[in-house]
């Protein structure tokens, strides 16, 4: 009895465990495949902001995005 309920418990820890890595791979392979942002959207964004944007400074807002990835 007691044995039952605990191989349940360390099936669901084990199963939490593999899905949380699992999902984790998968998102970051996404995120990879398609970012969220790039350059002409934050050149856009930039524009829209009422400055014209030099590509130095597309280029420091993209490292900055892609640190944070």
């Amino acid at each position: 009895m007691l044995q039952d309920i605990l191989l349940v418990i360390l099936g669901l820890i084990v199963g939490l465990v593999i899905g949380f890595f699992g999902a984790r791979f998968a998102m970051k392979k996404y995120m990879q495949k398609n970012p969220p942002i790039n350059e002409k959207m934050i050149e856009a964004m930039m524009s829209s902001m009422g400055r014209k944007p030099s590509q130095k400074q597309v280029n420091q807002v993209m490292k900055q995005m892609n640190r944070f990835m």
